[in-house]
């Protein structure tokens, strides 16, 4: 028995499902742009209706009763149209705009649900690149594209009828331009060329990311003189964008649409041959006239072709679009997601555990963690650490669930950490970090983050216990300054402790610190540690330290090399084993007691 996949929805549809109760809306806009289109072919067939009155009357123009007549008709249907085209337009804008937005915004719920460390492997520049673009396609295609194309395709079918209703020969050879025309739409846009377009849009993406790391670190090059060197690899970035383009406009597109536009352009040149054999057989029928009014009616007719077939490109490009939006969307719609147990557990306690874990980063060879044990106990604290590259931040990272072990398994309470809602799983933890980020927006909303519900009077108390007043008194409006607005800036110190207020108001019962104290100023760095000693009081705290003096006091101490636990103890204990974390010690005295001489000779 064999099993049937179920069948993929296209591109299209696919879009039009982020389109939600706005999706009726797209088709009504649809069926207005097909019926404006088939309006905007009935002042064609009026003018044929007035030349044939004018060369069936002649010489006694003033018989042709009926030109003012059609001449009415072709003005209604021409209106009728352009009104009936705007009404499909507002449709289709509506419906269009809707849907950029669902798009955005389920976008940025999936990535809500994806694990923090998606976001180390993932540029955010990129990211929001291919979320944004998408998003723009998509408007751009619904709004205008499909609309288009539903209305290329009614008028190419109404054009179709008029070639062969009053002479199929002449109507044959202005089709003949169309068929060179699709011929050659077809060469640059199916195929193998298909494929250049998504590696043009790969060199797009590549690009954007260059762009946005190079601005980011527009402060560090500047410091270091390293200009051009920085910015070899956004222009090599530019540099590939614009070979992938010449790529395909040059390799595919020059001969094709050169041929393509010729033929539109010059469809009344494939009428004249047909004319000129057709011409002797009218004069011997004595239809001459009906011959002329055929005549004059395909060569007015053939003007057209080149505009309908120009939408026709235009609406090819458009089914490329979405394409290019749908694989831009599943690249961030896929990005993988945290699994949540369906029936989830509360952790007893706060003893964290790792029994056996191992974990290896996505794309290398050698796992980050090998066989990692070790325990925290409610209320203990334990120190990683070890040398740059053993796994101290990879393991606190496991703890929170930014990545989920390959094997073994992560216990808080005694409950795997998978088997915990996320919910309840952060609300357990608070985070320090060494790169602090804080929101462009109040002092109080910045501390309130950790607890939305917190009173004014709590985030004032988190941040007295987080050494902060000195801060407070200093701003224009104290808790209600905004941050990085009119010159209201705060050194990264500061921003520690106004983090660290964050912290406290959270109270969470488990603290993730890393490093806390790397980049403050010695003031500062006093003021965090007394900060840190209210945050960790009565907490489980596993710290990453790499100033060993912050770890002397720490309850246990778990040396990582090469992502395996070297060795395990208390600060004396580990000191007196003269193992790595002994070396470690003696390196880091040694380097506290450097000083600059006078006059030291290099």
């Amino acid at each position: 028995m064999t099993n049937s996949s179920p069948k993929q929805k296209s591109p299209l549809s696919r879009l039009l499902g982020f389109a939600g109760a706005y999706r009726s809306l797209t088709f009504v806009g649809l069926f207005l742009s097909a019926v404006a289109q088939i309006c905007g072919m009935v002042p064609y067939l009026c003018v044929y209706l007035v030349l044939k009155d004018l060369i069936f009357a002649a010489p006694r123009f003033s018989d042709a009763a009926n030109i003012a007549r059609y001449g009415w008709i072709a003005f209604a249907f021409a209106t009728g149209g352009i009104l009936i085209y705007f009404a499909a337009l507002m449709c289709t804008h509506l419906a269009a705009f809707k849907t950029a937005s669902n798009i955005r915004k389920r976008g940025m719920a999936h990535l809500m649900k994806t694990s923090l460390g998606f976001f180390d492997s993932n540029g955010s520049g990129l990211l929001r690149n291919r979320l944004d673009n998408a998003a723009s396609e998509t408007e751009t295609l619904l709004a205008h594209n499909l609309a288009d194309i539903v209305g290329t395709a009614a008028m190419f079918i109404a054009m179709l009828i008029l070639m062969f209703l009053f002479d199929w020969r002449m109507g044959s050879a202005c089709l003949l331009a169309v068929v060179i025309s699709i011929a050659m739409l077809c060469t640059m846009m199916g195929g193998k060329n298909a494929k250049l377009m998504t590696i043009y849009q790969g060199a797009q993406d590549e690009m954007a990311k260059a762009g946005t790391e190079y601005v980011r670190l527009i402060p560090v090059v500047k410091v270091f003189q390293q200009t051009v060197y920085s910015f070899k690899a956004f222009k090599d970035a530019i540099e590939n964008y614009s070979r992938r383009a010449e790529e395909y406009t040059d390799g595919v597109c020059r001969l094709p649409q050169s041929v393509n536009l010729t033929v539109t352009e010059g469809a009344f040149i494939f009428l004249v041959p047909v004319a000129l054999l057709l011409a002797p057989r009218a004069l011997s029928d004595g239809n001459i006239a009906l011959f002329v009014t055929d005549f004059a009616f395909y060569a007015v007719f053939s003007a057209i072709i080149s505009t309908t077939l120009a939408k026709i490109m235009f609406a090819s490009s458009g089914t490329l679009l979405a394409q290019t939006a749908i694989k831009r969307i599943d690249t961030v719609m896929t990005a993988p997601v945290l699994s949540q147990s369906e029936n989830p557990k509360i952790p007893d306690g706060n003893k964290v555990e790792f029994n056996s874990v191992t974990f290896t980063y996505d794309g290398a060879k050698i796992p980050a963690l090998s066989g990692v044990s070790f325990t925290a106990e409610s209320g203990e604290t334990l120190a990683l650490v070890g040398p740059s590259g053993g796994g101290k931040t990879t393991a606190a990272s496991l703890i929170p669930r930014f990545w989920d072990v390959n094997e073994g398994e992560v216990k808080i309470g005694g409950v795997n950490v998978k088997e915990i809602s996320q919910k309840v799983l952060m609300e357990k933890i608070a985070f320090v970090f060494q790169n602090t980020r804080l929101f462009k927006t109040t002092i109080l909303e910045n501390v309130r983050a950790a607890r939305p519900s917190a009173s004014r009077e709590a985030v004032l108390s988190a941040l007295h216990e987080a050494r902060c007043d000195d801060i407070i008194e200093k701003l224009p409006d104290g808790i209600d300054t905004q941050i990085g607005s009119k010159g209201t800036y705060l050194s990264g110190g500061e921003q520690q402790r106004i983090a660290l207020a964050r912290s406290i108001l959270k109270d969470a019962p488990i603290v993730l610190l890393d490093e806390a104290t790397a980049f403050a100023d010695p003031e500062n760095e006093s003021l965090i540690h007394a900060a840190l000693h209210r945050l960790c009081k009565g907490k489980t705290v596993i710290m990453i330290a790499h100033r060993l003096s912050t770890v002397v006091g720490a309850d246990k101490i778990i040396v990582l090399s090469d992502g395996r636990i070297s060795e395990s103890g208390t600060h004396e204990e580990l000191k007196k084993a003269g193992g790595l974390y002994a070396k470690m010690w003696a390196d880091y005295n040694k380097a506290a007691e450097w000083k600059i001489s006078k006059g030291e000779e290099r």
